[in-house]
């Protein structure tokens, strides 16, 4: 049996000499106590040597991914060549197997495989002769360095760590200079209180004061490479009149100390975001694309890693920020919030209050997709970003104009405007309004007439064309009788008709405008002319 060990100075092929020794796996460390009883048992047959720090990486880092390098294939090949019959012990299973079908070596790996690799370990320096145990550690500690530099640098998980550290530092600034610029303006404000006022930007606002000093320096001072020509003319009117208090040099000295301080954290927070836009650029282009720099890396820092982030789903991304206000509301059964970190990205800025939920919904339902696709995939340019922003950026221009026009089934269609109708309405002047008396809360019985006779007389027209489309029919229902029936007191007929009219005129006035007895007049008027034939034929009678 072959034994296949690699070391930090190179692979070492040994040959088992007594393989009875190796039956009982708990008894084989025993064997090798000293040197001399591991080489009873083992027997270095060949060892390839690395040339440098480089080849033991490669070989190492061939190894960990179950690969073989070409210095083993070589090695192996001219061992299988000589004798093939003989099974290869190693100590990693996958490796195995990968030996077995590019060299067609058989391959062993088990228990005592595991107690021989372990024996051939402590006694490594006798049974390897011509490497010193000095040679030996300084080996091992500069292929330890270099693997674990090659893993930081490749991992997926390690190489985002850039841009917390980054922007954790770019807040910790942030803070910093807001206190420091809030020190040297009510500092310097004893002095000249006035320049506050009108020099707004703090950065300016330092520079100034920077470089004139004393209050009584900005009148023949040039400040044109800071302020406009507009605001220096104001600096200067208000340093002749200010209000402010003269101070010592030694107090002037200090705030000076304390502006220098502030330019130069300015400068260096210039620089910080320069360099977190490229490692973001770089990292995770198409979350940049879509929710800009700052708030990409924020998302990266508050999940901890680029990887993390792309496990969460789009709920989780929309809210991440925002977990205080999550829990409340879920404890008070109140509304959850609708953004957490995505509320401060600019398409969610630029919309308007009620739209703001759907674009952060829409926008984090993307931004996953996004950092997934930057975490896992292989490529690194940002056109999926550029897309999905140019699509979101259409969806909001559509929320914003849909309150403005209205848009029809198809979406092609113009909308129609409907007609418009003048409606006027004739008033009449009030005299009572010209009263300085206190109203009462009663009116005069005439005004109160007026009205009502002003309200009944729109009723009235109605009525009146209700009853003239209503009489011709009484007309022939009365020619009709009068031809069936014999002539007889012309005055009693008359009489008649004067009855019907009045008896169908008033029926349309009782029962109008109402949809279900629409069809019930017409039965009426034959009940009428029933009872108009019974009174006749009593009365000729």
């Amino acid at each position: 049996m072959l034994v296949l060990f690699e070391t930090a100075a190179g692979y070492a092929i040994f040959k088992v000499l007594d393989e009875s020794k190796l039956q009982e796996v708990d008894c084989i460390w025993k064997e090798f106590e000293t040197p001399e009883k591991a080489n009873k048992v083992v027997k270095l047959k060949h060892f390839e040597k690395f040339q440098d720090t480089t080849e033991a990486l490669a070989a190492a880092t061939a190894l960990v991914e179950g690969k073989i390098s070409k210095n083993l294939k070589k090695v192996l090949k001219k061992i299988a060549a000589k004798e093939a019959h003989e099974q290869l012990a190693i100590a990693d299973a996958k490796l195995g197997g990968v030996i077995k079908d590019k060299v067609n070596l058989g391959c062993v790996h088990n228990a005592m495989v595991t107690e021989l690799m372990r024996g051939i370990r402590n006694q490594i320096d006798g049974l390897i002769t011509g490497l010193s145990t000095r040679e030996m550690a300084a080996m091992s500690l500069g292929l330890a360095h270099s693997l674990s530099r090659y893993k930081l640098k490749f991992s997926p998980d390690k190489v985002d760590t850039m841009i917390v550290q980054a922007i954790s530092l770019l807040d910790d600034l942030d803070k910093e200079l807001n206190n420091y610029i809030m020190r040297c303006r009510e500092w310097y404000g004893w002095h000249f209180p006035e320049l506050g006022k009108v020099v707004t930007d703090n950065l300016a606002y330092c520079k100034c004061v920077r470089a004139v000093g004393d209050r009584v320096n900005f009148t023949s001072f040039d400040l044109s490479e800071i302020l406009p020509e507009e605001v220096e003319a104001e600096v200067k009117a208000a340093a002749e009149i200010s209000m402010g208090t003269e101070v010592s040099e030694e107090d002037i000295n200090n705030i000076l100390h304390l502006c220098d301080q502030v330019i130069e954290i300015s400068e260096y927070r210039t620089q910080l975001y320069d360099y977190l836009k490229n490692r973001m650029m770089a990292i995770a282009p198409n979350l940049t694309v879509l929710v800009g720099e700052l708030v990409g890396a924020r998302l990266i820092a508050h999940a901890g890693s680029l990887l993390n982030l792309a496990k969460h789903p789009a709920s989780t991304v929309q809210i991440l920020g925002a977990e205080k206000a999550l829990f409340r509301a879920l404890k008070t059964k109140k509304d959850t919030p609708k953004y957490g970190l995505i509320y401060h990205a600019s398409l969610v800025g630029q919309t308007a209050p009620k739209n703001k939920g759907k674009i952060s919904r829409m926008l984090a339902a993307k931004a996953s997709l996004a950092i997934r696709y930057d975490a896992l995939g292989e490529d690194t340019n940002a056109q999926l970003g550029v897309e999905t922003r140019a699509k979101l950026e259409a969806r909001l221009r559509h929320l914003e104009e849909k309150g403005l026009k209205r848009i029809s089934g198809t979406g092609k269609a113009v909308a129609k405007a409907d007609k418009y109708q003048h409606k006027s309405a004739v008033r009449t002047y009030n005299p009572s309004a010209d009263s300085t008396l206190p109203w009462t809360g009663k009116r005069k019985f005439e005004e109160v007439e007026q009205e009502e006779e002003e309200e009944e007389q729109p009723v009235v027209k109605e009525k009146k064309a209700k009853k003239t489309k209503i009489e011709p029919v009484e007309v022939e229902v009365e020619e009709a009788e009068e031809e069936a029936e014999v002539e007889e007191t012309p005055k009693k007929k008359k009489k008649k008709k004067k009855e019907i009219k009045t008896e169908v005129e008033e029926e349309p006035l009782e029962e109008e405008p109402t949809t279900s007895t629409a069809d019930q007049p017409p039965k009426k008027k034959k009940k009428k002319k029933k009872k108009v034939k019974q009174e006749e034929e009593e009365e000729d009678e």
